[in-house]
């Protein structure tokens, strides 16, 4: 879905190749998976940015091995194998949940995850680490909020509202974590600048030059 969501937007920036386990005339068919045809897909590329994932909070084990697990897994692996230069992986605050509501997020933060999704997270972080230490293959972890193409009604909790992140936002975010061009391996939160935020923002800005719409919110409900 957030795939769906920021190719059209980086389309014309880049030159983009889209795939998906279920393809399609907008998509190429890969199984992120299989190692083997991921390095095929991989090579020539300068980033890949991988989001394929079993993404809900609630999903059990046997649904996130292989999506979440053995597939952050294999894409890492391959994207060094092809000498990628940048890897960009779709972590998510839920890799930090635990942290009492109160607690805003850094990105400096380790994690702390309230559900096994979440962790799955953390390990796609910690797989990230270990490629950028030991390949040329650089690489950013996004901790994702919630892409949506309007923000949750106001009558959410404060925690679902400052989550949010625009489809503006969300393009934007992905085109500065493949294009900064001064990091081996970073892990930065990823939202709108919404008000009460669950997440701070600084590092994701200073790091890579992400600039969100401070009126995001307004030109949503407008």
């Amino acid at each position: 879905m957030v795939g769906r969501t920021i190719a059209p937007r980086l389309a014309s920036r880049w030159e983009l190749v889209a795939t998906d386990a279920r393809p399609s005339p907008a998509m190429a068919s890969l199984d992120v998976v299989d190692a083997s045809a991921c390095r095929a897909a991989f090579q020539g590329a300068d980033a890949v940015i991988h989001l394929a994932a079993a993404a809900d909070p609630e999903t059990g084990w046997d649904d996130l091995l292989t999506p979440n697990v053995l597939g952050a897994h294999a894409v890492a692996v391959a994207a060094a194998a092809a000498g990628v230069r940048r890897l960009v992986l779709a972590s998510s605050l839920h890799a930090v949940s635990a942290l009492p509501a109160s607690v805003v997020r850094g990105s400096g933060d380790p994690a702390r995850p309230a559900n096994l999704y979440g962790a799955t997270k953390a390990w796609a972080e910690a797989v990230g680490s270990w490629i950028a230490a030991s390949t040329s293959t650089t690489v950013v972890a996004l901790r994702l909020g919630y892409v949506a193409p309007t923000p949750p009604d106001r009558s959410w909790p404060d925690s679902e509202l400052s989550a949010w992140l625009s489809p503006r936002d969300a393009a934007e975010l992905f085109r500065t974590a493949v294009e900064a061009d001064t990091l081996s391996f970073a892990v930065l939160n990823g939202t709108s600048a919404n008000q009460h935020p669950v997440a701070d923002l600084g590092d994701t800005r200073r790091l890579l030059g992400y600039q969100p719409l401070d009126d995001a919110w307004l030109t949503a409900q407008t």
